[in-house]
C-alpha cells in the first residue's frame, strides 16, 4: 500500500485529468478477473449494446450494487479506494461498476463524452467524481484503447446530446478542444489502471483487431456530493472497504461457483 500511495500523484491528476497506475492489479488477481468474467453468464445474459455514430454496438454490463463477486472486492479494495480517495480529495462511495466487453472485429467505438456529462443530470450538484478502468486486456491503439485529452477536464460540463445510442458531448467544443489539448492513446497492459476525472473528455475507437479489450470500470462519488434526488445509481452510503487480499479469496470462491470441478 506504501508502494502505490507513492504513485498516486494528485498533483498530476489535478493538472492531467487522469493517471496511470502500472500494476494496480497483480498477475493472480487479473488473471482471475478475465477467467471469472468470461466464465460469468450471468453477467453475459445482463449485458448490452451501446451503438456508435456508425451504428457499431460497444457491449457492457453494469451493477450499481456491490456483492460478494470479484468485482465487487475489486472496487471495496483498499488499493482502489485509498487512489480515488487521494485524487478525489475526500471520502467516496461506490456509484457504479461495469464491465466494457469490446470483442475482436465487432466491438463499437465510445463517441467524445465526460462522465460528468450525463451523471449531472442524476442529481450531482458538483463534478468530483471519477472512475477507474482495469485493463482485463491487453488496451491498444489497434483494439480500440482509451483516448484522453490531457488537461480538458479544466473546461469544465460540456452539452451533450444523442450520438447515435450513446450520449456524446458537443461537437464542435470537441473540435476546438482537439486543437488546444494533447490526444493522449491510453495503452494499458493487463492489470494496468488509468483513473480519471468525471469532466476529462475521453473516447475509444471500434476495435478492428483480432484481439478482444475487456475492462473493469468502477465509479465513485464523493460523499459530499450527495445527489439531491434519486436516479438509476445510488445516493450516498459509506462504502465498506475490503483488505487486498479478498479480491483473489473472492475470486478463486465464485469461479469454483461458475465451473464446478468435473
Amino acid at each position: 500500500m506504501n508502494e502505490l500511495h507513492e504513485r498516486i500523484d494528485v498533483q498530476q491528476f489535478d493538472r492531467d485529468g487522469f493517471l496511470i497506475v502500472p500494476g494496480l492489479l497483480a498477475t493472480d488477481e487479473t488473471d482471475l478477473l478475465g477467467q471469472v468474467a468470461r466464465a460469468d453468464r450471468a453477467m453475459a445474459e445482463s449485458a448490452y449494446g451501446r451503438k456508435d455514430a456508425q451504428g457499431m454496438p460497444v457491449t457492457l454490463a453494469v451493477r450499481n450494487e456491490l456483492s460478494d463477486d470479484i468485482y465487487s472486492a475489486i472496487a471495496r479494495s483498499e488499493k482502489v479506494v485509498e487512489a480515488m480517495t487521494a485524487l478525489l480529495g475526500g471520502e467516496v462511495y461506490h456509484y457504479h461498476h461495469k464491465l466494457i466487453l469490446k470483442e475482436p472485429r465487432v466491438g463499437g467505438a465510445w463517441e467524445w463524452h465526460q462522465d460528468y456529462g450525463y451523471w449531472y443530470h442524476n442529481g450531482c450538484l458538483l463534478p468530483d467524481m471519477g472512475s477507474c478502468l482495469i485493463a482485463i486486456d491487453r488496451a491498444t491503439r489497434e483494439n480500440g484503447c482509451l483516448q484522453v485529452l490531457r488537461g480538458s477536464h479544466r473546461m469544465g460540463r460540456i452539452d451533450h446530446g444523442q450520438t447515435g445510442d450513446q450520449t456524446g458531448a458537443d461537437l464542435e467544443r470537441v473540435n476546438v478542444a482537439l486543437e488546444r489539448f494533447e490526444l493522449v492513446h491510453v495503452e494499458l497492459e493487463p492489470g494496468d489502471a488509468v483513473l480519471f476525472h468525471a469532466n476529462l473528455l475521453h473516447r475509444s475507437d471500434q476495435n478492428r483487431s483480432e484481439h478482444p479489450r475487456w475492462a473493469l470500470i468502477c465509479c465513485y462519488n464523493t460523499r459530499r456530493n450527495d445527489p439531491y434526488k434519486e436516479s438509476r445509481h445510488p445516493r450516498y452510503s459509506p462504502l465498506e472497504r475490503w483488505p487486498d487480499e479478498r479480491i483473489v479469496e473472492t475470486g478463486r470462491r465464485q469461479l469454483e461457483w461458475l465451473m464446478p470441478p468435473g
